[in-house]
């Protein structure tokens, strides 16, 4: 099972959703960087469950230890790895899910990959596995912060099924994305979205959506053609998350309705620095960042565990019917968030670390 990510900052994340605990190995992480346990805390709390009324009440405080890498406040160069142990784990809750496929779920695949699962809460299918990768990034956060100062990344709910938030990727801060517990950045749509959550949970139904995200400050020269394209590892981060369904950079698919003249972006100088009168390649050119903004957007899908009555197959092969159980997100947008950022921010500090292993200090590609 391949659960590494990244060449120079290298990560390992293990554990299942109803075992001991889970965690991250980090390996490559540079020396001397300063990191405490507040600063993998800060992420943590925002991907959480029980933070709000429309996520999932799982109680867990995601209290993260750090267990070797670091030494009076700063990284040594060796392998740092983070724990969070599983304090409200509730396996019984899917002891029907041990002879029955949830639809649309992990079960039945891996039952046919693997011969064998973890059935209690999905196992290392469940997106309680992307602690390891939160840990991971705010680890990296502060790599980006020594070594390449001023790349901000943001995310945010930009629709929850058919409903569309107004939000300007050039202005919003993160503050206004924390604000509300849907994270949408968009005041005037908070309330709609969140009875349209509260309304689909009320149903034993879930909803899916997009988040759109901004990755500011990025320097020109990080990502590697033809293969490691930045844009081709940020797609293959994101759908590496839980009930990905789509992604799109720049113009995306609506680039398709455009002509080479409309849709190509112009260069002029501002001051000593090459821009770009306009952004449809979404700050990514030829696989390399181009200095501009980078935005992208991913598609969720609906939550696969519903509480009402599917047909489904049990795993001896008889029709049946399954209604799920346990504790579930009507709607994963909202703590998504988190993970679209510290996905990026795996991808850019390795792709950072790349770099400069072969061409040097970052600066002297915008030179």
């Amino acid at each position: 099972m391949s659960s590494f990510l990244g060449r120079c900052f290298h990560i390992a994340t293990w554990g299942e959703s109803h075992g001991g605990g889970v965690g991250v190995v980090i390996d490559g992480c540079p020396p001397r960087i300063p990191l405490a346990e507040e600063q993998i805390q800060r992420e943590l709390n925002r991907r959480r469950p029980g933070q709000s009324e429309i996520v999932t009440p799982r109680d867990e405080a995601d209290e993260c230890e750090i267990l070797s890498g670091v030494f009076e406040g700063v990284t040594l160069g060796s392998p740092i790895a983070i724990l969070v142990r599983n304090k409200d784990a509730r396996p019984a809750a899917y002891e029907e899910m041990a002879t029955k496929y949830r639809p649309s779920h992990a079960d039945y695949t891996y039952d046919a990959k693997y011969g064998v699962r973890n059935w209690q809460g999905g196992g290392r299918a469940s997106a309680r596995e992307t602690i390891g990768r939160v840990a991971a990034a705010a680890v990296a956060r502060q790599v980006l912060n020594a070594l390449a100062p001023g790349i901000e990344v943001l995310a945010w709910v930009s629709s929850i099924q058919d409903l569309e938030a107004n939000v300007d990727p050039e202005s919003i801060n993160s503050e206004q994305i924390e604000d509300n517990i849907v994270r949408t950045g968009d005041p005037s749509k908070v309330e709609e979205m969140i009875s349209l959550i509260k309304k689909a949970r009320s149903e034993g139904n879930s909803l899916g959506g997009t988040i759109e995200a901004v990755v500011r400050g990025c320097p020109p020269g990080l990502g590697e053609p033809v293969f490691d394209k930045l844009e081709a590892e940020l797609a293959k981060a994101m759908m590496s998350l839980p009930a990905t369904k789509g992604f799109e950079i720049g113009s995306g698919f609506k680039g398709t309705l455009l002509t080479g003249k409309e849709h190509n972006d112009h260069f002029y100088m501002e001051d000593s620095r090459v821009r770009t009168q306009t952004n449809h390649s979404g700050g990514i050119q030829g696989g390399i960042s181009n200095g501009e903004p980078i935005l992208f957007r991913v598609a969720f899908k609906p939550t696969a565990t519903i509480m009402t009555e599917q047909a489904t197959v049990s795993n001896t092969g008889s029709d049946t019917e399954l209604k799920g159980r346990g504790r579930h997100d009507p709607c994963v947008l909202p703590r998504a968030v988190p993970m679209i950022e510290a996905m990026t921010t795996l991808v850019l500090c390795d792709h950072l670390l790349r770099h400069r292993a072969q061409c040097g200090e970052v600066s002297a590609a915008s030179q």
